[in-house]
């Protein structure tokens, strides 16, 4: 029974069951009460009274056992199973916001690191948890990328509730500061002819697709992918000098951009980005409304009250305006998301199409 929230709603309740008992003997409410069908008027009479009887609290029981549960909201810890291993921009991202959700909910926030096969692992414990706002997931931009990549993810988005985009920032095509190219128009002149080594978080990430969509079916360039696991050993292994680029998301790499061992040569987004003010977009190389933004996000399994992830919304929108949050992500090229999570929605399902599009172009399947 959904929650009622208010006592009008109760007396129309009431009006409609009682109206629904009549002294003919002939109502649908015979079958809750065993009381044998007679026609004398003053049994009949008490039948109404005795559904009543029987209504009523249990209406009031049932009014207030809800209404109770959503004002303790939340009761116990909440869970929160980051979709990818210690240390990446998804557990990063739920670190700060949790600890801070925590303080804001008087509960304890948990982080559970759940990776593995690219995201689906957490993701698909997200789905078998109860939806009582206990237990939800943190993840990326895998998420969307997945449904079509993957033959059996193990889950569909409808699974999920979607709750807020806490940041996203674009991908990053960085080279080896003593590469001579300064753009994507300079890698197609420089590597005419030849292999262009490229390494990237692994098989199927969306730094992976982005990099063979870019280099091979945009530019035409013979792009050889190197997988690496993870983000960091990926720019680790431009900065060594071990490929000519990598194709990461801009957090993983501003490290070593400011420190001047890598040098971003263009940026997966419609805008240039203010930390990285000089380097120029996809956009710009000729390639007009292509975006690959790695987001992070937080949702709970289907079924969550509504009021629940209105409510985690809501805290998490706030904590995004804190100064010190704010600035945080920024300084490492994160841009903090504030919207709803109707908003959320709607974008989830058009980065699921977008990436269905990617994924067909660059023919990259994973049988899992």
């Amino acid at each position: 029974m959904r929650p009622i929230s208010d006592m009008r709603s109760i007396h129309l309740m009431l009006c409609t069951a009682a109206s629904n008992i009549t002294l003919s003997g002939k109502t649908s409410w015979h079958s809750l009460i065993d009381v044998p069908t007679k026609t004398d008027g003053k049994l009949m009479k008490l039948r109404p009274l005795v559904m009543l009887t029987v209504i009523v609290p249990t209406l009031l029981l049932t009014t207030t056992t809800n209404l109770n549960a959503q004002a303790v909201y939340p009761a116990k810890p909440i869970r929160l199973v980051v979709a990818f291993a210690a240390g990446g921009i998804a557990d990063s991202v739920a670190r700060q916001i949790g600890v801070k959700l925590g303080l804001r909910l008087g509960q304890p926030v948990v982080i559970e690191n759940r990776g593995g096969a690219g995201g689906n692992l957490g993701a698909r414990a997200v789905t078998t948890a109860e939806p009582d706002g206990y237990t939800l997931l943190v993840t990326t931009a895998a998420l969307a990328v997945n449904a079509s990549l993957y033959k059996n993810p193990g889950y569909t988005i409808a699974d999920f509730a979607p709750i807020a985009v806490a940041a996203s920032t674009p991908n990053l095509f960085a080279i080896n500061a003593s590469n001579p190219a300064n753009s994507l128009q300079d890698l197609v002149r420089n590597y005419k002819g030849k292999q262009l080594t490229y390494s990237t978080a692994g098989i199927g990430s969306s730094s992976h697709l982005t990099g063979q969509y870019v280099l091979k079916n945009l530019l035409g360039i013979d792009a050889v992918h190197v997988p690496y696991q993870g983000g960091a050993p990926a720019v680790n292994a431009a900065v060594a000098g071990h490929v000519d680029m990598v194709s990461t998301s801009m957090p993983t790499a501003m490290t070593n951009v400011a420190a001047g061992r890598l040098k971003g040569i263009a940026v997966a987004s419609l805008k240039r980005v203010d930390t990285l003010p000089t380097v120029a977009t996809v956009t710009e190389a000729g390639f007009p409304d292509f975006e690959d933004r790695s987001w992070v996000g937080f949702l709970a399994p289907a079924k969550t009250n509504p009021d629940i992830v209105r409510r985690l919304n809501a805290e998490i929108n706030d904590i995004l305006r804190q100064p010190d949050v704010r600035q945080s992500l920024l300084s490492v090229g994160f841009e903090p998301s504030i919207g709803t999570s109707r908003e959320f929605s709607d974008y989830l399902t058009k980065e699921v199409t977008k990436w269905s599009q990617i994924v067909k172009a660059t023919g990259v399947t994973i049988n899992d």
